[in-house]
């Protein structure tokens, strides 16, 4: 398994070519979905795009050294929204499919929970692995040998707020920008 690093301007082009994937297959929805935290930045882009409520579902599966160690998966008691109801054609957006069980599962989780006012789903990633249980609906890039994927937010995960205190004070550390 090989490492695949992205910068903060491959990761917001990789988010454009969704939204044209997504806007090529003629498909109207009225709905975008994101799982947080990685799918936060990739549907807060997609709303502005579309210009559609966005609905927000905390869900956390990984931990550990470097947040790389899969665990059990936990979701919010609820979605956050600003609409009175969630659509019905539901746009439900990750950064990646990894093992695809978050995606699945969060598919029965909005059944159990909304089915009752979604007619229909539709998956989007930006990075989709040969090693997922599920094929989304769209994805940017299709990887076959499953590469640990280093988002440019990354360094966040490991630093502190007096981390980032003592480097913007220094005249010789840059901040990530």
């Amino acid at each position: 398994m090989t490492d695949l690093c992205v910068s903060w301007s491959e990761y917001h082009q990789k988010i454009e070519q969704l939204a044209v994937k997504i806007y090529q297959s003629g498909w109207n929805f009225n709905q975008i979905v994101c799982l947080a935290k990685g799918g936060l930045r990739v549907g807060d882009i997609l709303a502005r795009i579309y210009n559609l409520p966005l609905a927000i579902l905390a869900t956390s599966s990984y931990g550990g050294f470097n947040n790389q160690v899969r665990g059990s998966i936990t979701f919010a008691r609820d979605l956050t929204m600003t609409t009175a109801n969630l659509g019905d054609r539901v746009l439900l957006v990750d950064d990646l499919v990894d093992s695809g069980v978050t995606l699945k599962k969060t598919l029965v989780w909005l059944d159990r929970k909304y089915g009752f006012y979604i007619e229909e789903i539709r998956t989007a990633v930006l990075w989709y692995k040969d090693c997922s249980v599920i094929t989304p609906d769209y994805y940017v890039d299709y990887l076959p040998d499953n590469p640990w994927i280093h988002q440019p937010f990354e360094p966040y995960e490991q630093m502190t707020p007096a981390d980032l205190a003592a480097a913007l004070s220094s005249s010789t550390v840059t901040p990530l920008t």
